[in-house]
């Protein structure tokens, strides 16, 4: 799929994703202003530019971990079963946590992952997507901050991928195939 013929058009620019970034980090120190360290889990593999962008914003202490969940492989549709992959090092029991997601598109990873969480029994449980699709969305799930709501449209960029290309462009793109 991935020597289809395509090309990547710019949606949401560098400086674009930079600026809300910024925004988002404001309101995410608001919110966990009485924490003395919050956990940070990207959900990888996407998250991973989005995760350490925002982090360096977020001027309080925070310790980073990562979960993987897959719905995808390395098709453009999920399969709506999510596996987790890869779980987390550290222990969150007690814990402020936020769980960073690069796009939610039917939510059924991120209300996976936020039930499987919710069982270690965190103090506070908050979700952040740089993307959201909500015209995909199957499950009754929105994230508690969201960078950009975007159209149906098959984006690249920013850590997304598709079939494990396109993760290094610093904007997100939306895949046009010719």
């Amino acid at each position: 799929m991935p020597n289809r013929p395509h090309v990547i058009d710019e949606m949401i620019s560098a400086k674009a994703i930079a600026a809300r970034i910024e925004t988002l980090a404001r309101e995410i120190k608001q919110e966990f202003a009485d924490t003395d360290k919050l956990v940070v889990i990207g959900l990888l593999r996407g998250s991973f530019v989005f995760i350490a962008d925002l982090v360096r914003e977020l001027d309080m202490v925070v310790e980073v971990d990562f979960l993987e969940a897959s719905s995808y492989g390395d098709g453009m549709e999920s399969s709506r079963e999510v596996r987790i992959l890869k779980d987390l090092r550290g222990q969150i029991a007690d814990r402020d946590v936020l769980v960073v997601e690069d796009i939610v598109d039917t939510g059924h990873t991120l209300a996976h992952v936020t039930d499987y969480l919710g069982t270690r029994h965190p103090r506070k449980l908050k979700t952040i997507a740089l993307l959201d699709k909500p015209a995909r969305r199957e499950v009754g799930f929105k994230a508690d901050w969201i960078g950009f709501e975007i159209p149906d449209e098959f984006v690249v960029g920013y850590g997304i991928d598709f079939a494990q290309r396109n993760r290094n462009l610093p904007y997100i793109g939306k895949v046009r195939f010719i």
